[in-house]
């Protein structure tokens, strides 16, 4: 997923029905309206904010690589709950490496 559009940012920076477009086919600053007591931000306030909702987004990318390669919650539990309850630490352990195998492969 990225962040392209100037509606990408719009909905990012308030909530609610504020703003529209005079033709929805063409989602462009030009055909941009703003509801009720707001003020039509710059088109340069627009892709700054843009640029940096990007590179927020974008320095999140290892977090999002992280999340999906790490063990499921289910596996978690069933590590837990051997290590805990039935005293068998080596779910625990095997589980461990593999996030740190995961947190090695995508640093942040």
């Amino acid at each position: 997923m990225r962040l392209e559009q100037i509606e990408d940012v719009l909905v990012r920076l308030h909530s609610g029905q504020w703003f529209g477009w005079s033709d929805p086919t063409n989602k462009v600053y030009a055909n941009l309206i703003i509801h009720g007591n707001q003020e039509k931000p710059t088109q340069e306030f627009l892709e700054s904010e843009l640029q940096r909702q990007q590179a927020e987004y974008d320095s999140q990318e290892y977090a999002r690589n992280r999340a999906v390669e790490y063990p499921s919650i289910n596996e978690l539990v069933v590590a837990l709950w051997e290590g805990v309850v039935e005293e068998r630490m080596a779910s625990v352990t095997a589980l461990e490496a593999l996030r740190q195998a995961v947190k090695t492969k995508y640093p942040k």
